[in-house]
């Protein structure tokens, strides 16, 4: 006798593709980003950049979903490339605090620029309507995800 319950296949096949997505999305991304970029700093990048301000390491790895060592790790890197600065916090000697560099700056709008001819391409294959009704479901997704930490 199987008590297990059967997961839907709808249910499967929804995250199956989402998971196929994100390995080929990554993949491609990886190969456009200028050489010597990784993916986890052109994310990061282009996070500092939208938010045109300064946040702890912590405070990061929480928007990123990681812990707090493989940040500080990440920060070293790209601290070592020009990409951040990383000051103390003048009240609080064992906070620090990270702003996107003008290097940094130009190396994400650099990547923006490699990756836009994939971004535009799926833009007019998927068309701007079907991309802003996939985007609440997608947001409701990522944010019942994120709930389950």
């Amino acid at each position: 006798m199987n008590d297990r319950k059967e997961t839907d296949p709808l249910a499967i096949g929804l995250f199956s593709e989402i998971a196929t997505v994100d390995q080929l999305m990554r993949a491609r991304l990886s190969r456009a980003l200028p050489r010597g970029m990784e993916l986890s700093h052109f994310t990061l990048l282009n996070y500092l950049a939208g938010i045109q301000a300064e946040r702890t390491p912590a405070q990061l790895a929480r928007v990123f979903h990681v812990t707090k060592a493989a940040m500080t790790n990440t920060l070293g890197k790209m601290e070592r490339a020009g990409y951040v600065h990383i000051r103390p916090d003048w009240d609080d000697a064992r906070r620090k605090f990270v702003a996107i560099s003008p290097a940094g700056l130009r190396a994400r709008d650099h990547a923006i620029s490699n990756v836009a001819p994939l971004l535009e391409k799926a833009m007019q294959e998927l068309g701007p309507a079907n991309v802003r009704a996939a985007l609440p479901f997608l947001r409701r997704l990522r944010t019942l995800l994120s709930a389950a930490d």
